[in-house]
């Protein structure tokens, strides 16, 4: 009688017992702050804390192996195409098999991510920047691979990939002890939610799942809304390490199960303020994408009393970007606004506006744009203030003293042109 084949969760145990070569599991952590604010037991899976600081070298490093081995990976050639963390992975993986990789990433990855890719990857590894969106360096990736004959390691469409990125799943059990009552997960191509949610359906078949997209790339909503992978007509790439315009294929199939209401879309702004939130409340330093199962719990519903469990996906930040991090929270939040100012071209029209602010307002950007008119001239002025209702009184306040300005905050074209 012919031994069964092995099931999803036993492809699993093997590839976490191989993983333990390079990282032991990363910390799963009970979070006191969270935990009272929603009167439930919140837990943080800190996939933060891999040698690469994301999840994405569990599914680099189980392809990689099932592809390699040990006298034929020193020839071995690799190609991936990737944002910052697959490429990590892939890097510190030919590094530990001793393979040579070739990584494409877009031109627009922060430096931070090219600079630790070559640090992981040393000289086995050649970086080659190119294309705008993600999915111009996929294609010309696969063209490179193809052209050479090298094996091409996808970021999430992958089966070998998935079963990797399944690891966190067996880990979150294991150091849980029983299974939680949700698990939020992180959808960017979707390699880690099929991973996670087809171990649970062996392993774990009562606990429910609720999934995290930022609202300027929700390839998975639109995917169940169609019943099938979708191409979005736009992306917006500031939460870099899940900004995919169509999910993968692969992973759709193992998440067509699910309804577009399991889906939550986290804002992109907001997202900034839970990031600063987990750094200065926390320490915990999380990139867009590390922050978005953490970003959607007020989205949920009632948790009250609930075990749930949160992935953390990445915490590859470039400190860089604190202060756009910081100006786009201050927006959302409503502490901080962009008014062009029709200012009178008269002596005391300035003092006259500034004495309408009130003890808490400050100005934070002042700019004299143009006159647009013989006795009239436009300034651009940025107001920071500790509360919204702040703002709310001080245009009050303008109305009332008969001042023309126009709120820009939220004008896209006006705000990127000007601010």
């Amino acid at each position: 009688m012919e031994n069964a084949a092995p099931s999803f969760a036993d492809l699993v145990r093997n590839a976490e017992t191989a993983i333990r070569d390079l990282f032991e599991p990363t910390p799963l952590q009970r979070n006191d702050h969270l935990s009272a604010r929603y009167g439930a037991d919140i837990w943080l899976k800190r996939e933060d804390l891999t040698p690469v600081r994301s999840y994405k070298l569990r599914g680099a490093f189980n392809a990689m192996r099932k592809r390699v081995t040990a006298g034929a990976a020193g020839n071995a050639h690799f190609v991936c195409a990737s944002a910052g963390n697959h490429a990590q992975g892939v890097a510190y993986a030919c590094r530990h098999f001793g393979a040579r990789g070739t990584i494409f990433m877009p031109v627009t990855t922060p430096r931070q991510k090219i600079d630790k890719t070559k640090v992981f990857g040393g000289d086995a590894v050649e970086i080659v920047l190119t294309g705008d969106y993600f999915d111009q360096t996929l294609a010309a990736s696969q063209a490179f691979a193809a052209e050479q004959d090298a094996q091409f390691l996808a970021p999430f469409d992958s089966a070998d990939v998935i079963e990797g990125q399944a690891t966190v799943g067996l880990e979150i059990l294991e150091q849980l002890g029983g299974a939680p009552d949700l698990v939020v997960l992180p959808v960017g191509g979707g390699g880690l939610s099929a991973g996670v949610t087809r171990y649970f359906a062996e392993r774990a078949p009562d606990t429910r799942f609720a999934f995290a997209e930022p609202l300027g790339g929700a390839s998975l909503q639109a995917a169940l809304q169609q019943g099938a992978p979708v191409a979005l007509p736009a992306v917006d790439n500031f939460v870099d390490g899940a900004a995919v315009a169509r999910i993968g294929a692969l992973p759709f199939e193992a998440l067509r199960r699910f309804s577009p209401q399991d889906v939550h879309l986290a804002p992109e702004d907001r997202i900034c303020i839970t990031m600063l939130e987990m750094l200065n409340t926390e320490g915990v330093v999380l990139e867009p994408a590390g922050a978005l199962a953490i970003d959607v719990l007020g989205d949920l519903g009632n948790l009250a009393g609930k075990r749930v469990v949160c992935v953390c996906s990445g915490g590859n930040f470039d400190f860089e970007r604190l202060p756009e991090v910081k100006e786009r929270a201050q927006r959302f939040a409503g502490v901080k606004k962009y008014f062009v100012l029709r200012l009178p071209q008269r002596p005391g029209a300035l003092r006259d506006f500034l004495e309408l602010l009130g003890p808490e307002d400050d100005v934070a950007r002042f700019e004299y744009l143009k006159k647009s008119a013989r006795n009239f001239g436009s300034i651009l002025i940025g107001i920071e203030t500790s509360a919204p209702q702040n703002l709310t009184t001080l245009k009050a306040r303008l109305d009332h003293a008969g001042f023309v300005y126009r709120d820009i905050t939220n004008d896209e074209i006006l705000a990127e042109l000007l601010v």
